[in-house]
């Protein structure tokens, strides 16, 4: 959960950099990264949270085994659901609360049973502590495209 916080807190950091652009590298500002990662948090603890544990049942997923084991995913490959998907014009104090919202989030994650879980389209179902694990995956994932917009 830890990494997760530390993810979130280097999100907040690129906010003054919200307006940057280099669609050599994304089409998406670095706003709408961080936006993005904060509502794929805020969102699946908000499934997670409304969840029944009883109903969890774990499935393999190759897929899901080799990204959770190296903690990468390849770029460009998946395409984010509307429910994620950032709203046209973002400004700083929207970002500056999504941070706030995401981090009472992660908490909130961190205080859910076990079983608690959400179904990924790809993934299957994820637990809560497998869902910490790829919501970090995830974030950071988004940190490194930030960081390619920024070379």
């Amino acid at each position: 959960m830890q990494k997760v916080i530390k993810f979130i807190n280097e999100l907040e950091a690129q906010i003054p950099n919200a307006d940057v652009l280099n669609d050599t590298v994304s089409l998406g500002t670095i706003g709408w990264h961080i936006e993005h990662s904060c509502l794929v948090i805020i969102k699946i603890t908000e499934t997670i949270q409304n969840s029944n544990p009883a109903l969890y049942r774990p499935k393999f997923s190759f897929v899901k085994f080799i990204v959770l084991l190296t903690g990468k995913f390849p770029r460009g490959r998946a395409k984010a659901p509307e429910s994620v998907l950032p709203i046209e014009n973002i400004t700083l104090t929207h970002l500056q609360e999504s941070i706030v919202k995401a981090k009472a989030a992660i908490d909130a994650l961190s205080n859910c049973k076990k079983n608690k879980y959400f179904t990924h389209p790809v993934f299957g179902n994820l637990n809560a502590p497998k869902t910490i694990h790829f919501l970090g995956i995830h974030t950071h994932h988004h940190l490194l495209i930030i960081q390619d917009i920024l070379k």
